[in-house]
């Protein structure tokens, strides 16, 4: 059981349940799985669901930690087999499945396409060029109230 959830918990629940479901993850995807997970979380909840940071860089918000896990996939499906993660909290386990009943139908361009319109990831590029690279910090309070008033 898993009390303390880090960014590895909820990957490898995403990775894990979206397996079930008949899909497997690019990293690109995942990336953008863990944002809008974090993201819904800050905003129903009030509180972080991990403590990484994650940094807004060309093709979206990325977590570095989880991203260098899963780099040597490059673009290709992650075809690692992970545990699923049981949660002490029930209600984890259902908000993340609720994340990839509404954001795992979309694909990882199109995931990326919705964070580029998006507040936090566009004050954190700030006058950043689109095609440059950057480990510009997404705020998390700028995540809550963004996410929140919508």
């Amino acid at each position: 059981m898993v009390d303390l959830v880090t960014p590895s918990h909820v990957a490898d629940y995403l990775l894990a349940e979206s397996r079930d479901r008949g899909e497997v993850l690019t990293n690109l995807k995942l990336q953008k799985l863990l944002y809008y997970a974090q993201a819904w979380h800050l905003a129903l909840y009030k509180k972080p669901l991990f403590d990484e940071d994650f940094q807004a860089w060309v093709h979206g918000p990325v977590l570095p930690s989880q991203y260098r896990r899963f780099s040597r996939n490059e673009w290709r499906p992650i075809t690692e087999q992970v545990d699923r993660p049981h949660f002490d909290d029930a209600d984890i386990e259902k908000f993340l499945n609720e994340v990839i009943d509404v954001f795992g139908t979309e694909t990882a361009v199109s995931l990326e396409l919705m964070t580029h319109r998006e507040r936090p990831w566009l004050e954190a590029r700030g006058g950043i060029p689109m095609d440059e690279s950057s480990q510009a910090r997404i705020d998390k309070a700028v995540m809550r109230e963004y996410y929140g008033s919508l």
